[in-house]
């Protein structure tokens, strides 16, 4: 299944039925008098959230939603049935936005949340409504209400706890795989990563969902690179995962590139609560780790975790932050110096 976060949808609700102008003839009845029906109401357009969906992809083949009219009042006073309204089943964190790309209508982010994108018109009146002690025999009647038509663009923000920030290649695929049951593709080369993955995450018996975003790059907020565009996967998340590559030779230069392109994206998501961790330390020796991990320490200003995705090296201690964080929502500081 190809992942989609982003449609263009075209809807329109149905229009009413229009009221009828009729009277009644019947044998043996002087003067009958009107008996039309009022039409029936126009089918709206609704969005509702559901499990089991993970991207908009069902939107690339289908963008177009119309609800059908009501149908036409009728003689002996009979109402014209009200249409069946469309829904369109997303998942859920999708948001809706106007056609301006920029406001936004309804954000759906629990089970069976359901918003009215476009309502119905009304059944018109029939001639029997306009009936009074001064017109005994109307002969007009209501046409129905017009239906609604807007254009609307879906955007999918995942719903995850924690999130995979970092460079191309610095090693998230492998740490989500080391940590999941998800299996993202894994190589040596950057931007392995396309599109973002999910994984459930185990910890001491608690379970967290962790969201991988594709590797951002120096001026990724100005659109260089794939990340900027998917960083909105992670804005939900109450903890971010900075993975910093061990093996580089200019690690604080990396840190600093990952916070300023998610600074200038958004200024909550800059200022979201970030756990640093020092990744593929597998491949250096004692001396190399404690100096690097020192000079990161100087450049975040916060402790740094010594880990491996490969080897499984120091995994479960940053788990266990990251479900701290989680479930307290509170900066969790691990003062436990590392041991070589």
């Amino acid at each position: 299944m190809k992942f989609l976060d982003l449609s263009k949808v075209y809807i329109r609700s149905g229009g009413g039925g229009a009221g009828c102008v009729s009277f009644r003839r019947e044998k043996f009845i002087e003067f009958g008098g009107p008996d039309g029906g009022d039409g029936g109401g126009g089918g709206s357009v609704y969005a509702e959230a559901v499990e089991g969906l993970n991207t908009l992809i069902d939107f690339r083949y289908q963008q177009h939603f119309f609800a059908k009219s009501g149908q036409p009042g009728m003689g002996a006073q009979r109402t014209g049935k009200t249409s069946d309204d469309v829904i369109l089943r997303v998942p859920l964190g999708t948001e809706i936005l106007d056609e301006d790309e920029e406001t936004v209508i309804a954000d759906l982010v629990t089970v069976g949340q359901r918003v009215q994108l476009a309502r119905g018109g009304n059944g018109g009146w029939g001639n029997l409504a306009f009936k009074s002690s001064t017109n005994r025999s109307p002969t007009r009647a209501n046409p129905g209400q017009e239906g609604v038509e807007r254009t609307i663009w879906l955007r999918l923000k995942l719903i995850a706890d924690a999130g995979l920030v970092g460079l191309p290649n610095a090693g998230k695929s492998t740490f989500l795989a080391a940590v999941s049951n998800a299996r993202p593709k894994i190589a040596d080369y950057p931007f392995t990563t396309l599109v973002p993955n999910l994984g459930v995450v185990g910890v001491d018996g608690a379970e967290f969902v962790m969201a991988d975003i594709p590797g951002l790059i120096e001026g990724a907020s100005e659109g260089r690179g794939l990340g900027m565009q998917f960083l909105a996967h992670v804005e939900r998340c109450k903890v971010l995962l900075h993975l910093v590559d061990g093996t580089s030779s200019t690690i604080t230069k990396d840190y600093r590139t990952i916070v300023t392109e998610l600074e200038a994206y958004a200024e909550e998501l800059g200022d979201k609560s970030r756990v640093v961790a020092l990744n593929k330390c597998d491949a250096l020796d004692a001396k190399t780790i404690t100096a690097r991990r020192k000079a990161l320490e100087k450049a975040s200003g916060g402790p740094v975790h010594v880990i491996s995705g490969v080897s499984g090296m120091g995994l479960t201690d940053v788990l266990r932050v990251l479900y701290a964080q989680i479930k307290f929502e509170a900066p969790v500081v691990d003062d436990t110096p590392w041991q070589p």
